[in-house]
């Protein structure tokens, strides 16, 4: 039987042969298994071919090209195999319902909402080929704790966590640790990149009955269905898995993100920011 991981381990032979002639059966060699078995479990999985898959993922790394670099239209489609300046113009057509031309002049970035497509790097493969999240659904859990403004890319998490944890109660000092990014109309996704500035939070939680400190808030993180996500590996790692979920599996996955706050939880599984088996719980909202 195939093991899911293999669907993850495709992914990243994408991600890092993007821009090489790689072919469907390639990528099932690359995961050791029968091009005639995989294929067929890929598209069950993923909802399409892997071909298609492989064209779809270039034509959201031409989108990001246009946006994002200065290189000539044409070269741009001639990276990523597409064989004439027609045939990639006519695919992207079909995709964003503009031309590369009129999709550079506008700045657009409307596949995945200003989020960078994933950008996998040799010594992070292995972070990536067990990302497949579990789809969990959580009762509302109460937390205690302190907010704060930041963003993705200049995240002020940590200054956050070490003022915190120096005043939490020693009865509580065990339960599990949050830290959320509270949903806002920074949040969208046509509009969200790492760099806007939304509102976060970081405690623990905390009974409901149970009276707070007065430097402190309480908050309600909201139940319902999430997408659950382990990271492993040390915290400086966490922006490439962030951006492995946003830049790869949400497009694909068919998932459409909720109006709820997206949080990490921080459980005895982890053990340190600088451990190599350290595990931190990524869980987003969907509908």
């Amino acid at each position: 039987m195939i093991d899911n991981k293999a669907i993850g381990k495709a992914i990243v032979y994408i991600e890092n042969n993007l821009f090489e002639p790689i072919a469907a059966c390639d990528v099932a060699k690359a995961c050791s298994y029968s091009y005639y078995h995989f294929h067929r479990y890929f598209q069950a999985v993923m909802g399409e071919t892997i071909g298609s898959y492989i064209r779809t993922r270039r034509l959201t790394q031409a989108a990001w090209d246009l946006v994002h670099s200065e290189k000539k239209i044409l070269d741009i489609g001639i990276s990523l195999y597409f064989e004439t300046a027609e045939s990639f113009t006519r695919a992207f057509k079909d995709r964003y319902s503009m031309t590369p031309t009129d999709y550079r002049k506008n700045g657009l970035d409307v596949l995945i909402g200003n989020r960078p497509p994933a950008q996998i790097f040799d010594n992070t493969l292995y972070t990536y080929t067990d990302l497949t999240p579990q789809i969990v659904t959580i009762s509302e859990i109460y937390i205690m704790g302190i907010g704060f403004k930041t963003t993705i890319n200049g995240n002020e998490s940590i200054a956050m966590w070490q003022f915190f944890n120096q005043q939490i109660p020693d009865p509580f000092i065990n339960n599990k640790r949050f830290g959320i990014f509270e949903a806002g109309e920074n949040c969208s996704s046509d509009i969200f990149s790492t760099h806007s500035e939304t509102t976060a939070f970081v405690g623990i939680e905390f009974p409901k009955e149970q009276p707070i400190p007065e430097d402190m808030q309480r908050k309600i993180l909201c139940g319902g269905k999430y997408a659950r996500f382990i990271h492993t590996g040390m915290v400086k790692n966490l922006m490439q898995t962030y951006h492995y979920i946003w830049g790869v599996w949400f497009p694909k996955s068919g998932y459409e993100l909720d109006n709820r706050d997206d949080f990490e939880c921080y459980t005895k599984r982890f053990t340190g920011e600088n451990m190599e088996n350290s595990e931190i719980e990524i869980y987003f909202p969907i509908k």
